[in-house]
């Protein structure tokens, strides 16, 4: 240390060396220990602080338990409409593909002249054997009143009644065949046996029909059910009643109901058929594959937001802090996300503490701290120290002033 040279220093650096030696310790300065100091007099060093995490318990719903299915949209019943008279010319077609149409709406008009024609023929034939029947009456009549006296024979009577039975009999085939006409005569107009939509058309104006042939086909009521193909166990938790919906290729879901469950199972494929009525208004077309749900029933489920879930390579996973404040992985396993947060099917303990929002530099038996972060050690000294450092600062810069001379 070089030698002050003017007194005033001098008395200074005597004032302020304890006072910097005292101050250096509380501000965290330290002497280095010399070579070959022991260990243990070292001083020791303070333990890292436990990391702080947040902690949530899962939450408990219970929510409906759905069965996932697929299967392909079809009419809930199809009418065939054909005509059940041949050699008849199609006039008139007034339904085509898409129609909506009402019960007993005209569809289609065959030429009827022909079997005009025969009613005419039928009724006149009616007519005479309503009268060969008239005359058989009155003869019966006559020779019944004769027969008393003797005027008629018996063989006679009983001819005159067999004559009348016999003409009776004309009378009811002839109004028989009235009847028939009178009802191709109806056939010759196709009408709708019901509400629906037209499916499907082929008559063609002009063309001759065949009796039995299909012209027409009818989506009664417009209903279309979703034909779900399930497996045998899964379609024996299907019961009719139970509401499904099926999700439309445009978005969105169309709510139904199970209407009945096939009574078998297909032995090659496994898989049964649960049948679901739709809303007419579903907007869904007969012929698409579709996909939906099954509700069967309601089912208690735990519940996590999906921060506090590590989705790895290997599957999914959280970190659980036990009694003693340490870290557990615990593996999961994870099904449908709604809102934010994710159904957990199996792993994790309902009282389980879950950390809320895990980062990758956590890992298994970390020792951490729930709840806010601490204060952290006082610096109460290090502040004071710095408060020392300064005033002596500001006394170093005082400028010097010599002592007084005694007077010669």
């Amino acid at each position: 240390m070089p030698m002050l040279k003017n007194p005033s220093l001098k008395l200074l650096a005597a004032v302020c060396m304890p006072l910097v030696l005292s101050i250096a310790p509380a501000a965290g300065v330290h002497a280095q220990p010399q070579a070959g100091t022991p260990a243990a007099a070292r001083p020791a060093e303070a333990p890292a602080q436990p990391a702080v995490v947040s902690v949530l318990r899962p939450r408990v719903e219970v929510r409906a338990e759905h069965l996932e299915a697929q299967g392909y949209l079809m009419p809930w019943q199809e009418s065939h409409i054909g005509t059940e008279v041949g050699g008849l010319r199609l006039v008139s077609v007034l339904a085509n593909v898409g129609d909506v149409v009402r019960k007993g709406q005209v569809l289609a008009r065959l030429n009827a002249s022909t079997v005009e024609a025969e009613l005419d023929a039928a009724k006149a034939q009616l007519v005479e054997a309503e009268a060969a029947l008239a005359q058989a009456t009155a003869t019966l009549v006559r020779a019944n009143r004769l027969a008393p006296t003797g005027g008629i024979s018996q063989q006679d009577l009983t001819l005159y009644e067999t004559q009348k039975q016999t003409a009776g009999a004309r009378v009811d085939a002839a109004r028989a065949q009235v009847k028939k006409q009178q009802l191709r005569l109806g056939f010759a107009t196709l009408v709708a046996p019901d509400d629906g939509v037209i499916s499907s058309r082929s008559a063609v104006e002009g063309a001759i029909v065949s009796a039995g042939g299909e012209l027409f086909r009818l989506i009664r009521q417009g209903r279309i059910e979703w034909r779900a193909e399930l497996k045998g166990e899964m379609l024996l938790r299907v019961r009719a009643g139970q509401p499904a919906i099926v999700h439309s290729p445009l978005g969105g879901g169309v709510k139904g109901k199970v209407r009945q469950v096939s009574p078998t199972v297909d032995m090659v494929s496994g898989k049964g058929l649960a049948y679901v009525d739709l809303a007419a208004e579903s907007n869904l077309k007969a012929g698409l594959m579709a996909t939906g749900t099954i509700e069967v029933g309601k089912r208690k489920v735990l519940l996590l937001p999906v921060r506090a879930i590590l989705q790895e390579a290997g599957g999914a996973r959280v970190f659980t802090v036990g009694d003693d404040n340490r870290l557990r992985p615990v593996e999961v396993s994870t099904e449908r996300e709604i809102d934010g947060w994710v159904e957990i099917a199996s792993g994790l303990e309902q009282d389980a503490r879950v950390v809320e929002a895990p980062h990758s530099g956590l890992k298994a038996g970390d020792l951490v701290q729930v709840g806010e972060a601490p204060s952290g050690r006082s610096d109460e000294p290090a502040k004071r120290g710095a408060r020392d450092s300064a005033r002596l600062v500001s006394a170093a810069s005082v400028p010097s002033v010599s002592p007084p001379t005694s007077g010669k």
